[in-house]
């Protein structure tokens, strides 16, 4: 079975979020960024195969020369090659459309992306994908098992959980469930030598358009005064929440 997860290069969560160029642009300086952690679900997914069922595993990224640093930490978990697509991922048509060349072009039955990403939370990407690939999809899936070309997956719906058959070739949006937390792997200082030798294909993009621009960006808005109620005054918070917040 070949393998490919799709990996997004997105700000660490802790990082401090600023915009430049009058907020069309969002600012990179200082901020660290990680392996999205719907896709590092699915990456550790992916693991489980390559170990289990001798399945090899590919990454692929939309992207420029700065997100070599996340795919390399990817190949350190684990991944045997990675490939970057060398573009600027402007929106989720846009990708999807460069990541559904790589699946053409090498071949792969079982296509791993996260649900969505958390910088734009788009949540576009699997689904284009596996529309253009003209594939199986299963979208937030939350557990995955593959015997022969046959596949049984998980996914989460409203109130509850969904167990589907399905088979490959297969498109799965992936998500916090797919493994346990617990599963999550950290590279060693093995795994990190071991990447540094490994296969990253650098590939030019392919002609595909763009239907959405950014027009600005903004912070939410600042949290407002908190009123502090003792305990005992029911009658003060009564009337705070009828005459202020006017909630009753």
């Amino acid at each position: 079975m070949k393998i490919l997860v799709c990996i997004s290069n997105v700000p660490d969560t802790t990082s401090k979020i600023n915009f430049t160029d009058g907020d069309t642009k969002f600012d990179t300086n200082g901020v660290q960024f990680v392996i999205n952690p719907n896709d590092e679900f699915g990456l550790t997914r992916a693991m489980w195969f390559k170990e289990k069922q001798g399945a090899t595993v590919h990454i692929a990224t939309v992207g420029d020369a700065s997100v070599e640093p996340t795919m390399r930490k990817a190949l350190a978990i684990g991944a045997d090659e990675g490939i970057r697509i060398d573009a600027t991922p402007t929106d989720g048509f846009f990708v999807a459309s460069q990541l559904a060349e790589v699946v053409k072009n090498g071949g792969y039955d079982l296509i791993i992306a996260g649900r969505e990403s958390i910088d734009y939370n788009g949540g576009m990407v699997p689904g284009i994908l596996s529309s253009l690939l003209e594939m199986n999809f299963v979208n937030t899936c939350i557990g995955l098992e593959v015997d022969g070309t046959n596949a049984t997956a998980v996914r989460e719906i409203d109130g509850g959980k969904e167990k589907v058959s399905t088979s490959l070739p297969l498109v799965i949006g992936g998500q916090k469930g797919l493994v346990e937390e617990s599963d999550l792997r950290i590279p060693n200082m093995r795994g990190i030598m071991m990447a540094r030798k490994k296969t990253l294909n650098v590939v030019p993009p392919a002609d595909a358009a763009s239907f959405t621009t950014d027009q600005s960006f903004e912070k939410p808005a600042a949290k407002g005064p908190v009123k502090l109620v003792d305990a005992g005054n029911v009658g003060e918070l009564v009337a705070l929440l009828h005459n202020e917040a006017k909630v009753i």
